[in-house]
């Protein structure tokens, strides 16, 4: 183990070795009675059991780590296939979901398998089968049918934020992104800020960088749970960051396959993974770059943005199911900025999104995420995004002259 990282307070939100794997959420005592027996034939005793069915479960899961399975009963969920998606989106990537229901519905059973439920089971259940489903989760024997296939290499999302240059505020969007992720429902998140010498994630955040990214970066090898529980900075219950603030007499190289190995290992912990990542950094990781990411590129309005926009579209290639762009145009009509017409044509199309040159933006920016939570400014100019990674939706308070015509 690396010894000169600081020891972390606390454990990281997805690790927990003393973690029971099966956690079962019940509404009934005949269904209790037929699971409790199904994981006692497969030797789980230190299984937990808990009533309330799935709002339990969603309530546990804001308070405590993910274990390997859950069971969950939807009988009284008015939708059950949404509630489940939530469910799973708090959870983290390696957890798996098995729904107990009263309905015995073939679109039901599709559509919460599309949601990301492992299985769908109709009562009154089968002892046998909920054993025979649960084993092949626990010891990654399910079906070879690209369901499972896809369930079973599932990984965390990965969100690449790109400034087109220097002081465009990418740091900002990467930074909010990450906050707003693990705050609204809370999903375990990662902010990871490449650049290791000028890195301001630490700053929006209030939190104290160490050397842990560099030292992962430099001894891929070395890194395991106990390296990352103390080398991540836990900045909330849900969001964690690895920044690194390095000496400016150094020079600071890695491979690229190194960074993608510790990616890897993130994708496995967290929901979501977020990258800040620099411009210089950027051109000496192609394979991060075509990875299935969302891509998040930001600019100001200045003509150089417009033209480093271009450039970067043009080197990522088009809009692909797996491979999502959405360009930022932040300061939107601040000091230097282009008439938006005149962007788009340097740019080669319209930005997606809209950050206006605004002084809450910009003292929200100054005072960081801990301090100023809430910007509906800049939340509100932001709610594509979000939209497109999980679905939320901003809502911003109306003025009281909205709220008296209305």
């Amino acid at each position: 183990m690396m010894d000169d990282i600081a020891a972390s307070a606390g454990a990281s939100p997805t690790t927990g070795s003393s973690l029971p794997r099966v956690y079962v959420y019940f509404d009934d005592p005949d269904s209790e009675g037929v699971i409790r027996q199904a994981l006692s034939d497969l030797g789980l005793s230190e299984s937990v059991f808990k009533p309330g069915g799935l709002p339990a479960a969603i309530t546990d899961r804001s308070e405590r780590s993910s274990p390997r399975l859950m069971i969950v009963d939807v009988g009284k969920a008015k939708d059950p296939a949404a509630e489940v998606g939530d469910l799973i989106g708090m959870c983290d990537p390696t957890t798996a979901v098995v729904v107990v229901g009263t309905a015995n519905d073939i679109r039901l059973y599709r559509t919460l398998r599309s949601a990301g439920a492992a299985e769908y089971f109709f009562k009154p259940l089968v002892t046998a089968l909920v054993s025979q489903t649960c084993d092949a989760i626990l010891n990654d024997e399910r079906e070879p049918d690209d369901e499972h296939k896809e369930l079973k290499a599932r990984r965390g999302r990965l969100i690449l934020v790109l400034g087109a240059r220097g002081g465009v505020g990418a740091t900002t969007m990467a930074v909010r992104t990450a906050w707003r992720l693990a705050d609204n429902p809370p999903r375990a998140v990662a902010l990871v800020d490449l650049d290791l010498q000028f890195g301001d994630a630490v700053l929006q955040l209030d939190a104290t960088p160490n050397h842990a990214l560099r030292q992962a970066l430099e001894r891929a090898d070395r890194v395991d749970d106990l390296f990352l529980e103390r080398g991540i900075i836990h900045v909330t219950k849900r969001l964690d960051l690895m920044a690194s603030l390095e000496p400016l007499d150094e020079v600071i190289t890695f491979q690229e396959e190194d960074f993608l190995s510790l990616l890897d290992t993130l994708r496995q912990r967290y929901r979501y993974v977020v990258i800040d990542l620099p411009m210089m950094r950027a051109a000496a990781l192609p394979g991060l770059l075509s990875m299935p990411s969302f891509v998040v590129l930001v600019s100001d309005g200045g003509l150089a943005s417009a033209r480093e926009i271009a450039r970067l579209r043009q080197r990522l290639g088009a809009n692909t199911p797996e491979h999502t762009i959405m360009h930022v145009l932040n300061k939107s009509g601040g000091p230097g900025s282009l008439p938006l017409p005149e962007f788009t044509r340097g740019a080669g199309q319209a930005p997606d999104v809209i950050v206006p040159w605004s002084r809450d933006i910009a003292a929200a920016t100054n005072l960081g995420v801990k301090l100023k939570p809430q910007c509906p400014i800049l939340d509100s100019a932001m709610s594509p995004i979000f939209a497109r990674l999980s679905g939320e939706i901003v809502r911003t308070p109306r003025s009281w002259l909205g709220k008296l015509f209305n």
